[in-house]
């Protein structure tokens, strides 16, 4: 097959084309490097499985040849990213969205719009099946990430009835692994690096809010499945084992071990730096083992050591 992957050089992009490429598909990146890195993606340059196009797909989205599928993953995932660039964000949700999905339509394609957790907004149901609708401050500062996303999915789901395109919508929990960036702002590389610089680790708030951390190999299998699935609906991915960020502070320490010498402290932030900040966090994925016979394998410990050598790695050249 021949795939074109959006967001290709982010950091789960470029573990997605690692995967495809290893499944034997020809593998066609786009980014614009707006939080993408050329280094996620360095590996992959020169093989001959493998093509990057520098794009903005807001503005266009188009490569010649045929296509078997389209995997949008083009938008800043993280706060720091999508609050830096927030009219970007909402483009990329929107007209970005909408040019992939026409480049599918165009090609006969199959096509799948990587959404998030985040729709659900700060949940009144838990843990969250794909049937809850959410509750999302459409007005707030987080709103550019998560009504960019619920516009996509919703745009998704227009296509798909009105021109019988094969889309599918996967909603991303919580991940980790190597590429993330050293600066996304994130709980996981803000604590990864602070324990290998053995700088305090430092807790927003008590500590007691909750989230559910899925090694990003994992989440790629799912999304991999889902694309060749015949599932229409949006799917959850994402670990099931919840626990609260005071745990996995602990355990960030732990993995760190032995050498690790970070206490952990705690921090009031600015009420705007967390505001509308989910206080729990956790993937009912009932559908995702039903449908796609899938579930997380990665250990949170192991994981976590594959994360935190990377990131030894990357600090020691930075």
């Amino acid at each position: 097959m021949r795939i074109l992957v959006t967001g290709g050089a982010g950091f789960i992009g470029s573990h997605l084309c690692d995967r495809l490429i290893a499944d034997g598909h020809d593998v066609v990146a786009v980014d614009n490097f707006i939080t993408g890195s050329a280094g996620n993606i360095a590996h992959l340059q020169g093989n001959r499985h493998f093509q990057f196009v520098p794009a903005d797909i807001s503005e266009c989205c188009d490569v010649d040849g045929p296509l078997d599928a389209v995997m949008n993953l083009a938008s800043p995932a993280s706060p720091v990213g999508y609050l830096e660039n927030p009219i970007a964000t909402m483009k990329v949700g929107s007209h970005g969205t909408y040019n992939a999905l026409d480049l599918a339509q165009r090609k006969g394609a199959r096509f799948l719009m990587a959404s998030t957790s985040e729709v659900y907004g700060d949940p009144l149901e838990h843990p969250q099946k794909e049937s809850y609708w959410g509750n999302v401050n459409c007005t707030g500062i987080r709103s550019v990430y998560d009504e960019a996303k619920r516009f996509a999915e919703a745009l998704t789901m227009a296509f798909h009835r009105t021109t019988g395109m094969r889309t599918r919508i996967i909603r991303i929990f919580n991940t980790y692994g190597p590429r993330m960036a050293l600066h996304d702002g994130r709980v996981v590389p803000n604590f990864v690096a602070q324990a290998v610089r053995n700088e305090p680790i430092t807790v927003y708030g008590d500590g007691t809010a909750t989230r559910a951390f899925c090694y990003v190999t994992d989440l790629v299998d799912g999304m991999v499945r889902l694309l060749w699935s015949d599932e229409v609906m949006p799917v959850n991915v994402g670990s099931p084992d919840e626990m609260t960020v005071l745990e996995f502070a602990q355990a960030v320490k732990a993995a760190g071990q032995p050498g690790c010498t970070s206490e952990i402290i705690f921090y009031q932030p600015h009420a705007e730096r967390v505001s509308d900040d989910p206080q729990r966090r956790r993937p009912d994925i009932t559908r995702a083992g039903a449908i796609l016979g899938w579930k997380p394998k990665v250990s949170l410990n192991d994981g976590l050591k594959l994360t935190i050598e990377y990131f030894r790695q990357a600090i020691g050249q930075s």
